[in-house]
């Protein structure tokens, strides 16, 4: 299964579903990157993926973006292909 990261805050729903839906798909670990508790890494989050919200999620070395995002993926039957490349 590939490595599944997300950055996430403390307080986030979006972040709460798209672990959720992740593990319904069969992840069982989520690296997960705090930007509440490291200004630097909300920085890293936006210079790397352009948004400023979380969560943003990464299926190996694609950004996949946020929750809305990962389950648009997911109704297309593309998110579990993606997961086990």
């Amino acid at each position: 299964m590939a490595k599944v990261s997300m950055y996430t805050t403390a307080v986030c729903p979006f972040c709460v579903r798209a672990e959720m839906l992740l593990k319904q798909r069969g992840v069982t670990e989520i690296e997960k990157i705090r930007i509440d508790l490291d200004p630097a890494q909300r920085t890293h989050m936006m210079e790397r993926t352009g948004r400023r919200t979380v969560p943003q999620i990464y299926i190996g070395d694609t950004h996949v973006g946020g929750f809305d995002d990962l389950a648009a993926l997911d109704r297309a039957g593309r998110l579990t292909p993606l997961l086990e490349a």
